[in-house]
């Protein structure tokens, strides 16, 4: 369950990490670069302890899977970016396949 927990909070990293690249203006705003980093090694630093327990080939898909979709959720809320239904049949497919990895452990 703990790895679980751990692949959570890096999926939670990942969404900071990609957001605040966006407002970090190629890297030339201080605050949002250290979010940057921060995110990055959050994000990687939790991956890696789930790697401990969970299977490399359903871990990585279902942290990138739900840092795309969290990205995409608050690209749109926050940033005012478009959500096609293309877009959303996409996030439908990735959260089916996460579900699909998530139930083979």
């Amino acid at each position: 369950m703990l790895a679980w927990i751990y692949l959570a909070l890096a999926a939670f990293f990942e969404v900071v990490f990609a957001m605040a690249m966006k407002y970090s203006h190629g890297f030339s705003r201080l605050v949002p670069t250290v979010i940057v980093v921060v995110g990055t090694v959050g994000g990687i630093g939790f991956l890696t302890m789930a790697l401990k327990t969970l299977p490399v080939s359903v871990a990585y898909p279902i942290w990138t899977g739900i840092g795309m979709i969290g990205t995409v959720t608050l690209g749109y809320l926050w940033l005012g970016e478009t959500l096609s239904p293309l877009k959303i049949v996409s996030i439908t497919a990735i959260l089916l396949g996460v579900a699909g990895l998530r139930a083979t452990v």
